[in-house]
């Protein structure tokens, strides 16, 4: 099951994320979503258990939890929506209005 962690404390690191999770059971993958230019994480990431029972528990047991003096939100993670690349809308760009 692919878990949302949110509200993560900004000094956290992706080793003490897994070793959280990994009280619950198996965590196959951890990713903290980080800022392209500065590399400074944006507060949330992903983990990956590949047991749905363990994966229920970890989100039963830690979601609004403190970890490193902030409550975490944690949940199912939904699928990615399908959004143009670049932020900006295509029909910015095929206007005819614009030119």
């Amino acid at each position: 099951m692919n878990l949302y962690v949110g509200n993560l404390p900004y000094r956290i690191t992706e080793d003490q994320l897994r070793d959280t999770f990994a009280e619950f059971g198996q965590v196959s993958s951890c990713t903290i979503i980080k800022d392209k230019v500065t590399g400074q994480s944006k507060g949330f990431g992903f983990l990956e258990m590949p047991e749905s029972s363990q994966a229920e528990a970890a989100i039963t047991q830690l979601n609004g939890r403190d970890l490193m003096g902030r409550k975490i939100n944690v949940n199912e993670a939904r699928p990615r929506e399908n959004r143009p690349s670049g932020g900006r809308s295509q029909q910015a760009y095929s206007s005819p209005e614009r030119w």
